[in-house]
């Protein structure tokens, strides 16, 4: 009986890290074991940068929300607290663009959330 080895799927294994590490510096993107390392650390950053960026995307909103309500004459805290009693159910995103796009429908809301205080 033959002796069946795993050479080709050995090779695809070893082919598709190498595909994944294409344009990597130096020997990374020709040598198998550092190619190897080099996809496994840049997939960890993949993973950590797709939870920072909700995080950042939120950061930018509210520091554009703020911007726009001291322009108001309110602070961020008690504009989202009187959008809060107001029953005023926007997220962050939409009022950030509502803050540059139609500035004069932010003062409105911002006028809502006064008088709901």
């Amino acid at each position: 009986m033959a002796r069946i080895k795993g050479a080709m799927m050995t090779r695809k294994r070893r082919n598709k890290v190498l595909k994944l590490a294409k344009g990597y510096y130096g020997s990374k993107h020709s040598l198998f074991k550092t190619a190897k390392q080099a996809v496994m650390k840049s997939g960890n950053y993949a993973y950590i940068g797709r939870k920072q960026k909700k995080r950042d995307f939120r950061r930018l909103w509210i520091t554009r929300i703020s911007a726009a309500c001291k322009a108001n004459g309110m602070n961020y805290s008690t504009f989202m607290n009187g959008l809060k009693k107001a029953d005023i159910n926007l997220n962050r995103k939409m009022l950030s663009e509502i803050a540059i796009a139609d500035p004069a429908a932010f003062t409105a809301l911002t006028e809502k959330a006064k008088a709901a205080l």
